[in-house]
């Protein structure tokens, strides 16, 4: 008996062929539909959820925070109130309040250039719990200051720098974070007051999610004349020659109690220091800043000092901020306290009475 014979070709069927899906774009956050992005830092004691209540509530769209103390050592990932939970409540919350973006702000301890091996080793811990914790609670951006070199040569600061990001970002999955580095005054032995020094460190990791945060006050202070047009114009000049204009993500609204090139980080209320309301209009209103989020780090001298400083910033802008729950024109409403009944009202009434009817 014959076995069968068996062919080894098959007829070709178009649809049996294999096509990869293909890549879908990630979707912009919400906050990104081309609106102006005021934002104010804000506290986070208590339940954390409640400084995106306090920023909305003062008529802001975008918000800064803490996630744990900035002068304190953190105990790990979640040695601050940043929980599972409360990390889910605050995502939630966020999307409800439709803020955006969320800027957390890194420890004031951390110094990834200190050539002080136990500091280095603490910082880049430090680094990397700010890092789990910003991403936990689905922040857009994790601000830094560069650190200080405490005498080292600049070549070697910037470089510490660089491998302690490195160190502190190994392992993670960042979901949409970046890290920003953040300008600074140039007081001391402090990286970063020249954009060039923030370009070398982002040369050197091109393999991290990096930008700029540029601060007002210290390119003030660096000696950037930003009271004059031709001063704001040279110093975006040289943030596009240098780290670039396209990743400058954040710009820190602040006015300056210091003078230019003083060298000082000393924050004023916005049109109350020395670089002036004209000159924030300028700021606000630039066409190279088109598209950025204008986050106050003023402070607060008084009660009322932050809604005063976002409304001046809404003003600069030409814009009135949306209806906010419980507030007045977008901004925080101060309930006025009841006062007390006055003691003897009826005897006072009886009075009254006695002496309209004396004059009769």
């Amino acid at each position: 008996m014959e076995e069968p014979q068996h062919s080894s070709t098959q007829s070709y069927v178009p649809s049996d062929e294999y096509r990869p899906e293909p890549v879908t774009k990630p979707l912009l956050p919400a906050w990104m539909d081309g609106s102006i992005r005021i934002g104010i830092h804000t506290s986070i004691a208590g339940d954390i959820t409640s400084s995106l209540e306090i920023a909305h509530n003062l008529g802001a769209n975008a918000l800064q925070i803490f996630s744990a103390s900035p002068r304190m050592w953190s105990r790990g990932p979640s040695g601050s109130n940043v929980a599972d939970a409360g990390a889910q409540r605050f995502r939630d919350r966020r999307v409800e309040l439709g803020l955006g973006p969320l800027v957390v702000h890194g420890n004031y301890l951390i110094n990834l250039a200190s050539p002080e091996r136990v500091l280095r080793v603490r910082s880049i811990q430090a680094f990397h719990d700010e890092l789990v914790r910003a991403a936990a609670l689905g922040a857009d951006f994790l601000v830094a200051h560069p650190g200080c070199g405490k005498g080292a040569r600049m070549s070697s600061a910037i470089a510490a720098i660089a491998d302690g990001l490195k160190q502190a970002a190994r392992g993670l999955n960042f979901n949409g974070l970046r890290i920003l580095l953040e300008n600074t005054a140039g007081q001391g032995t402090s990286v970063g007051s020249r954009f060039a020094e923030l370009k070398s460190i982002l040369d050197l990791c091109p393999e991290l999610p990096l930008g700029v945060c540029v601060d007002t006050a210290h390119l003030f202070a660096a000696g950037h004349d930003l009271c004059r047009p031709a001063g704001l114009d040279g110093a975006l000049a040289e943030i596009a020659q240098t780290v670039g204009l396209e990743r400058v993500f954040v710009v820190h609204v602040n006015d300056s109690k210091a003078a230019m090139g003083s060298r000082l980080d000393r924050h004023e209320h916005i049109g109350k220091g020395k670089i002036g309301v004209e000159a924030f209009r300028r700021i606000l209103n630039h066409p190279l800043l088109a598209g950025r989020a204008f986050i106050l780090e003023t402070p607060i001298d008084r009660p009322g000092d932050d809604r005063r400083n976002v409304q001046m910033l809404w003003k600069l802008v030409g814009i009135k901020p949306k209806q906010a729950s419980g507030a007045v024109d977008g901004f925080a409403v101060r309930r006025s306290k009841r006062r007390p009944a006055k003691k003897h009202r009826g005897n006072a009434s009886v009075q009254r009475t006695k002496s309209k009817r004396h004059k009769r």
